[in-house]
Parts: structure tokens; C-alpha cells; sequence
């Protein structure tokens, strides 16, 4: 049997993640191959000893380091070094990435042993070029006061839309993995009014509910990030995104987290954003969000990662 890792999992309280950029020359396949050890044993142990804590730790490679770690290949289909999308106004950056670490658990002491366990392997290998560390906020809202990820599919819908199929068999039931570290204009954002607010996102603000299309600007985040196929179905990703923050140093954000059985989805969301739909009606949610970190990794099935730690590859 072929076993995703936990991409699927619903949004816990605390999050950590970690972005890992290998050193020149570093021995780094054995310690790849005891970190794939360590996300199996973290994920087995924990679903043991806090049975009600939903925690789970989810490991990415981008698409330079999926060659030097001796991974299978050709690499998954459409993993690649993420190009900017630059737009008149927006631009979505690109940003260097060998590992992605994104670690979820109910209670923040065991994000911080498993982030310090992953540490132990990784620091010797690898510079850690971001770590953030994110919280529930509410009801489940970002920021900047509005429910984050209200079109996430459920249920069954999850692993359809997350997890890779026979169409790339050889990586069947992994995961594109996609990132990107926003910071909020805080005080441009709350110069607005609710009614303005709502605008900008599409959705009114305590209800949750998506304004009607005949209300609905053009330019809205949900007019623009919600995408159709060819025949009208909806096309989705699991977004776990976080908020994060640094409230005396006046540095609030959201770290935006997409699963996807295909990049070429999120590629699409990104580009209607950043260019527009048409081009020029770029998002408008952009004006007060700018993200400073944008790269795509793939999450390969826990049976290739414990096929890596047993046997290497």
C-alpha cells in the first residue's frame, strides 16, 4: 500500500515551519535518509501517545535538491524552481528552498521537540533560511480579521484534490507543496472600513458568507482565487495557511501552505492574483498583503520516504 504522508490533515492550533537550504559539499543524503526515519517515527509515536492531538509532521523537496538526494527520476511531473509571477503592480517572488518542514500538533511544546528533533539532523547539512511560527486565531481567521480557507474541500474531497494520482504513478499519493511567507500593511488595512474590507475579500466579514456575484467586486481575493475547469467544476487545494506575528515589532502575516495533486492549479490561482483576470485586474487583497518568499517542493508518499530510510535510493 501506497501511504500519502499527513497532507490531508484539518488545520491544528500550532504550527511551525521550516525552510532548509543545503550547504555546499555537506553529506547530505545520510542525513536525508535519517530525517525520513524521523518523520515516520514522529508521525507513528505521536499518533500514540496523543491520540487526540491531530499531530503530524509533513516533509517537502524542491525540485534542486530532489536530484542530489538521489530521489527517483525523472522528478514528479510538475515540480520545477518556481518562476516570479510579476504583474503591473504584484509581483509573486521567488525564494531558494531544499526542504520544506511543516509541523502541526494541538499544543505548541511538541511543534518546538519535533522542530528541535529535526533540527538536531538538519543544522549540520543545511542553514535554515526560515522558520515561522504560527497560531489558531479565533474562528479559524487570519490577520486580518476574515476566515482563512472557508473553500478547503472536505472529507472525501481532500484526498482528491491533494494527493497525486495514476496520472504520475510513479508518485502516486504525494503532494505538491506550495509556499509563500505574506506580511500584512497593518495600518493601511485598518484605516478601511468593514464594508471596504469586505470588498477587498468578497466575503462579509463576521458571517463568512461570499458576497452574490452581482455584488461581488471583480477584484475581490475569492473572485479571483476561485478557478474552473473547462467544464465548470471547481478546481481546489488545501490551504493550511497560518497566521504568524511579531506584534511589537509591528510584523504581522500569513504563511500561505497549498497541497495540491498539481501545480498547475495553484499556478493559475497565482496568476490570476498577481496579472489579473483580465490582466491589470490584479487582486486587490495584494495592496495590503506583499509575500516575501514563494517556492514549490513535492511531499512524496511515506512509503517513498521509508523506502529512503531503509534502503536509500
Amino acid at each position: 500500500m501506497n501511504q500519502s504522508q499527513n497532507v490531508t490533515d484539518y488545520p491544528n492550533n500550532n504550527t511551525i515551519f521550516t525552510v532548509w537550504k543545503f550547504k555546499e559539499g555537506a553529506a547530505i543524503r545520510p542525513a536525508f535518509k535519517r530525517l525520513c526515519a524521523l518523520v515516520e517515527n514522529m508521525n507513528r509515536s505521536y499518533a500514540i501517545r496523543v491520540v487526540k492531538g491531530r499531530t503530524s509532521c509533513v516533509l517537502g523537496v524542491g525540485f534542486s535538491a530532489w536530484a542530489e538526494l538521489g530521489l527517483p527520476l525523472p522528478p514528479p511531473k510538475e515540480l520545477c524552481n518556481f518562476e516570479p509571477i510579476i504583474g503591473a503592480k504584484h509581483t509573486a517572488v521567488s525564494t531558494p528552498g531544499d526542504i520544506h518542514i511543516h509541523l502541526r500538533a494541538l499544543d505548541m511544546a511538541i511543534c518546538f521537540d519535533m522542530a528541535s528533533d529535526i533540527a538536531s539532523i538538519m543544522l549540520p547539512v543545511a542553514d535554515c533560511l526560515e522558520e515561522v511560527h504560527g497560531f489558531r486565531y479565533w474562528d479559524g481567521r487570519s490577520i486580518l480579521g476574515f476566515v482563512d480557507g472557508t473553500e478547503n474541500p472536505i472529507g472525501d474531497e481532500r484526498p482528491f484534490f491533494a494527493l497525486v494520482g495514476e496520472e504520475d504513478a510513479a508518485y502516486k499519493n504525494g503532494s505538491y507543496l506550495f509556499v509563500q511567507k505574506y506580511l500584512h500593511e497593518m495600518k493601511n488595512w485598518e484605516a478601511l472600513s468593514t464594508e471596504d474590507q469586505e470588498k477587498v475579500i468578497g466575503r462579509y466579514k463576521m458571517s463568512d458568507i461570499e458576497m452574490t456575484d452581482d455584488v461581488k467586486p471583480s477584484n475581490s481575493h475569492s473572485a479571483l482565487a476561485g478557478i474552473e475547469d473547462k467544464d465548470g467544476n471547481d478546481l481546489k487545494i488545501i490551504r493550511d495557511n497560518m497566521p504568524f506575528g511579531h506584534p511589537s515589532k509591528g510584523e504581522v502575516g500569513t504563511y500561505f501552505i497549498a497541497y495540491s495533486k498539481n501545480f498547475s492549479t495553484v499556478k493559475e490561482m497565482l496568476t490570476r492574483m498577481f496579472i489579473g483576470y483580465p490582466p491589470g485586474n490584479s487582486d486587490r487583497i495584494l495592496d495590503f498583503s506583499t509575500p516575501h518568499t514563494g517556492t514549490l517542493y513535492f511531499a512524496p508518499s511515506l512509503t517513498m520516504l521509508q523506502a529512503y530510510a531503509e534502503e536509500g535510493m
